[in-house]
């Protein structure tokens, strides 16, 4: 498993976007950029560097997702038929760990995967302890019954902070994966543009 090295909400503020929706993010109360020149005027960015922050921004949003892990979901959204921007993000949320966080099972996409590591969720009945699983529309995801007592679990279920999208079905402690959603159906606080993603590995 890889360890994230930088804390998480640096990313928020290198990005000078709220990217999670969360409302401890510091770009609410600092909207210019970390470090000692973070307040100076932002020169016009290359083409380059629109791709590189597209694709920063969209791999940092899934939490601890590596730059090789990343490359490998891009290489398989080439390789599926249709519009490869789409299929990269239908695989994105089609891992254990988006759909668990997408459930509201966890706060966070890194508490998700944290919680899927520790072996508290099944699919379809069987413990399943690898975050980046890809499940299947008609998969059904169950906290495991350690799961269901954690203070951390119940109060995401509670939290009015956001809600399941459609191609989540919840019920209780279960949610049933229905289908691959589109980009427009993917709940993101922020603009995420994967056809610049694609644009910056077929370069």
């Amino acid at each position: 498993m890889s360890k994230r090295t930088s804390a998480k909400y640096k990313l928020d503020r290198r990005m000078g976007e709220n990217v999670w929706g969360r409302p401890k993010s510091p770009i609410n109360r600092r909207e210019y950029g970390p470090g000692q020149h973070g307040q100076r005027r932002k020169s016009k960015m290359s083409d380059f560097g629109i791709q590189l922050r597209a694709k920063q921004k969209l791999k940092g949003y899934y939490g601890d997702v590596t730059e090789k892990q990343f490359k490998k979901v891009y290489a398989e959204a080439v390789r599926m038929k249709g519009d490869t921007s789409q299929n990269l993000i239908g695989l994105l949320e089609r891992r254990l760990a988006s759909v668990v966080y997408r459930a509201k099972f966890a706060p966070t996409p890194f508490a998700a995967r944290q919680i899927v590591n520790h072996g508290h969720i099944l699919v379809n009945g069987r413990k399943c302890n690898i975050a980046s699983a890809l499940v299947k529309p008609g998969d059904v995801i169950e906290l495991g019954s350690k799961g269901r007592e954690m203070t951390l679990v119940l109060e995401s279920m509670q939290s009015s902070e956001r809600d399941a999208p459609e191609y989540v079905s919840v019920e209780g402690f279960k949610a049933t994966y229905v289908r691959v959603p589109t980009l427009d159906e993917v709940p993101y606080p922020v603009k995420m543009e994967p056809n610049l993603v694609v644009e910056f590995y077929s370069r």
